[in-house]
């Protein structure tokens, strides 16, 4: 079973991309559960969502302590709360950033990588809400989910030319990541 940590803040939608994930595993014919854990957040608060996905059934349904892959939707958080915690040695964290991984000095031997994301996200959606971004970037570098999976769940998640946006921006992500 591989798990995936979501850090974001309220808004960014890392719910969303929480689903999305588990929606395109579960088109990859893979068993998966995404959800949230917040509580009276507002706009801005950090929050965080969990993935798990596996070729089996998943029977547990606490949270993610001890995380395959991080996904770090706002950077700001690794100095406000301990978003590494319980990372793998041999784990992922993917941090939206245009910084290069080094300039972090994180305290980890886990492998850190950067993605523009909310660049990529205002150039190809207009905006900057970078989660299907980061999606898309998580499957380049792991491999763990398809990419065309990915486009299928967003496109019916956000059906038209919103939808048509967020999956060129996946594809680009993607992209980019699998080139590294």
């Amino acid at each position: 079973m591989k798990e995936i940590r979501i850090h974001g803040r309220g808004g960014q939608g890392a719910v969303t991309a929480a689903v999305l994930l588990a929606t395109a595993a579960f088109y990859d014919g893979l068993q998966a559960q995404a959800f949230p854990s917040f509580g009276s957040e507002r706009m801005g608060a950090p929050v965080q969502s969990f993935v798990r996905v596996d070729d089996e059934s998943i029977r547990r349904r606490d949270q993610v302590y001890d995380p395959d892959y991080l996904i770090i939707q706002d950077y700001t958080l690794l100095s406000a709360i301990d978003v590494l915690h319980g990372l793998k040695e041999n784990g992922l964290c993917l941090i939206d950033s245009e910084k290069k991984p080094e300039e972090f000095n994180l305290n980890t031997k886990a492998k850190v990588v950067t993605v523009p994301a909310t660049k990529i996200a205002r150039e190809i959606i207009g905006r900057p809400i970078q989660n299907t971004t980061l999606v898309g970037a998580l499957c380049g570098a792991t491999g763990l989910i398809s990419v065309d999976a990915v486009k299928k769940a967003v496109m019916e998640r956000f059906p038209g030319a919103i939808g048509e946006k967020n999956a060129q921006a996946v594809q680009a992500a993607y992209d980019l990541l699998k080139g590294e």
